[in-house]
């Protein structure tokens, strides 16, 4: 089994526990080698409520605090939208590194999860 096919798994075991509704939406986290992503979705819709990647972020940091500023960026355009309160899916990565620092980053701007 490949890391993307044990991550795959992992992916689908969460994903049939948690889900995103209109008061609790789904944070989702992807991470590629150079870049980060996180969306806020209501999975009954099937809505995009906000986004925010680390493209965004045009300082010169670290891959771990450019993650911490992306999960700012996310609560920020969360608490636009109405949002404060989400059900965090971190999508097979380990809770750890920059995965680790993109949820304290929403926490700390506002996110509960």
């Amino acid at each position: 089994m490949s890391k993307i096919e044990r991550r795959q798994r992992i992916k689908l075991h969460i994903r049939n526990k948690i889900s995103g509704t209109a008061a609790k939406p789904r944070l989702t986290v992807f991470r590629s080698n150079t870049q980060i992503y996180a969306q806020i979705i209501d999975d009954i819709q099937g809505k995009t409520l906000a986004s925010a990647s680390s493209l965004g972020v045009k300082d010169k940091a670290t891959k771990k605090e450019i993650a911490g500023k992306v999960g700012g960026l996310i609560a920020q355009s969360a608490l636009a939208a109405g949002v404060t309160e989400v059900v965090f899916d971190r999508s097979g990565y380990l809770y750890h590194g920059r995965v680790r620092e993109l949820a304290e980053g929403a926490r700390n701007g506002g996110l509960k999860f």
